[in-house]
């Protein structure tokens, strides 16, 4: 799985004019899927975005996490994450996985995610035309790749 986190004050995805989604403080993830990813990967992932020490402490310090500040998440589906671009300018997303795969794993990331944190955690919905609005904090943006690990 490959994802871009953002650290944001707020973020919100609205489809069709109406708001889906929305949070404060936290995260918003943008996640993509491919074929060799497995539950492992879901749960190394939701624990490790919980987990990552990117808000301010009391000395302004990246020392506290999503959990450690009661922060939300606000999880989007995005399989251009895995576009190639080595040949040509049209990128090309083969490996990103077919909704069928991605589905059920983007579904089991934000359940997992949601249990790691002990709240919900807002979604866009996959395969629709989203738009996605955020103040990015910081900006902090970190990207991270299940199949990256070390």
């Amino acid at each position: 799985m490959r994802t871009v986190i953002q650290r944001v004050r707020h973020a919100s995805v609205t489809i069709e004019g109406r708001v889906k989604s929305k949070i404060g403080q936290g995260l918003l993830i943008l996640v993509g899927v491919e074929d060799s990813d497995t539950q492992e990967d879901v749960d190394w992932l939701a624990q490790k975005i919980a987990a990552l020490r990117i808000f301010d402490d009391a000395n302004g310090v990246m020392n506290l996490s999503l959990s450690d500040i009661a922060g939300e998440a606000l999880v989007v589906s995005q399989f251009t994450l895995w576009a190639s671009y080595k040949k040509g300018n049209r990128p090309s997303y083969i490996r990103a996985s077919r909704p069928e795969k991605a589905i059920p794993m983007y579904e089991a990331f934000c359940a997992r995610l949601s249990e790691v944190l002990g709240r919900p955690v807002g979604t866009g919905e996959f395969g629709a035309d989203m738009k996605v609005e955020l103040l990015n904090d910081g900006p902090v943006t970190i990207c991270m790749d299940t199949h990256n690990k070390e």
